[in-house]
């Protein structure tokens, strides 16, 4: 088949099927107080409340008490009875909203030519047109936060809710960190009859010469911060201001335990706290994190061991001895849609060694302190955005599962997407061919 041909089917195609969902218009302001009354409240703090009524008003969460109580003002009463309630799960270090068809070139937005781009924004690249955060809704995630990649600085991510018009009504916080991929030296291509290419004294070579450069980089940035008003802009060093003002947080993906101490190292000479995004040897080197109060983000466990030296249960284990030893652990999963799938990698997390409530708070509260947002969101509690969701059994078991409402600010979302049109479509066709 011709190829210009065949990249024309495959864009018809996609975007037949990107469009097949019908519109879900984002939910209205909550104007009404509502109570959830008699559910198994999981606070998302490591507490939980049995019998215990939430109540929200003005998109706000005003009550949170135990006694399954009905609110003596008026309220519309949601019954929750032998249910559960959980605060939104927030999905860190993503590219949802970026890309929609991996394979397709034209719907892939996360990634800039070039080394060092500071300057570059994911919020502005998010598409909440997109289909696939209605899935992650299903589940209970109702947060996200938009991250660029590529290059050694890829730019500045923001965090959004997933139920939106556009990218300014989506944002909850704008530009809340910068990421960096701290250069290292990639694994070896070896196997049978096949041999690494280019030498080890050359890849460390390129690595070293990568950290100057980054190094470089942010003398400059630092410098030029320091100015204050300039007569002409450089838009790379201004990207940077918030970075050593303390206004934005850095994120660096680092995963050998040197890589991971150079990183920190770097970061301090700056005076900057540094968050560790990775950090597949963060357990050999735990008295380091703590010494310099790091928190770090682990990759999913649903993974391969990063060595063929290491136990291979580590992935399962490696969230909980950090989280056990006192560090502040954040759960991840790769990509986009697979995002869907966050409560189970935190379920796993809580398999292998790690209490059920604070395996929750690595993708609820723990995740709202690394981004900075934990003052609003995070957790069921009063004061705090009513950004919660009610699940017919344990949210982070893939069995029960099953998300019956979900407020985003107190609006009441709908939980319709693609998938279940899909299934409600066929169910319904083979079912009439059945009752033939």
């Amino acid at each position: 088949m011709n190829k210009h041909l065949y990249t024309l089917l495959i864009l018809t195609v996609s975007t037949l099927t990107g469009y097949a969902q019908a519109n879900i218009s984002p939910a209205a302001k909550q104007t009404k107080t509502i109570a959830i009354t008699g559910a198994t409240i999981h606070v998302g703090n490591g507490t939980v409340i049995e019998n215990g009524t939430v109540v929200f008003s003005g998109g706000k969460i005003v009550s949170v008490q135990s006694g399954g109580q009905v609110p003596q003002y008026n309220a519309t009463v949601i019954k929750a009875d032998g249910k559960h309630i959980y605060p939104g799960f927030i999905a860190p270090i993503t590219n949802l909203g970026l890309t929609e068809f991996s394979s397709v070139k034209a719907t892939l937005d996360y990634n800039e030519i070039g080394n060092l781009n500071p300057h570059i924004r994911s919020l502005i690249a998010y598409n909440t047109d997109s289909k696939v955060p209605a899935t992650l809704r299903s589940n209970g995630v109702l947060m996200a936060q938009i991250r660029p990649e590529g290059g050694t600085i890829s730019g500045s991510s923001s965090v959004v809710q997933l139920d939106a018009w556009n990218w300014e009504d989506a944002a909850i916080k704008t530009d809340d960190a910068m990421h960096i991929n701290w250069p290292t030296i990639p694994p070896s291509r070896g196997g049978f009859g096949r041999r690494q290419l280019i030498s080890p004294e050359v890849l460390l070579e390129r690595k070293q010469s990568a950290i100057a450069e980054l190094e470089q980089f942010f003398s400059e940035a630092s410098g030029y911060a320091a100015i204050g008003k300039v007569e002409t802009t450089n838009t790379r060093l201004a990207a940077m201001k918030n970075l050593f003002n303390g206004k934005q947080k850095l994120f660096i993906t680092a995963d050998s335990q040197k890589d991971i101490v150079a990183a920190v190292n770097f970061a301090k000479k700056f005076g900057i706290k540094p968050i560790i995004v990775g950090g597949n040897e963060a357990h050999l080197i735990i008295d380091f994190l703590k010494e310099n109060q790091i928190m770090v983000v682990v990759k999913q466990p649903h993974a391969l061991p990063n060595s063929t030296d290491d136990d291979v249960n580590l992935p399962y284990k490696n969230a909980a001895i950090l989280a056990n030893a006192g560090l502040v652990t954040v759960v991840s999963i790769e990509g986009y849609w697979q995002q869907r799938n966050l409560p189970f990698m935190a379920g796993t997390v809580a398999a292998w060694g790690l209490d059920k409530e604070k395996a929750l708070s690595t993708i609820t509260l723990n995740t709202a302190k690394i981004l900075g947002i934990d003052q609003s969101s995070g957790s069921i509690e009063t004061g705090k955005d009513a950004t919660l969701f009610i699940s017919e059994g344990d949210a982070l078991d893939m069995k029960t599962n099953k998300v019956e409402k979900a407020f985003i600010q107190g609006r009441d979302i709908n939980l319709d997407n693609l998938h279940k049109q899909l299934y409600r479509k066929f169910s319904e066709k083979y079912e009439a061919k059945a009752g033939k």
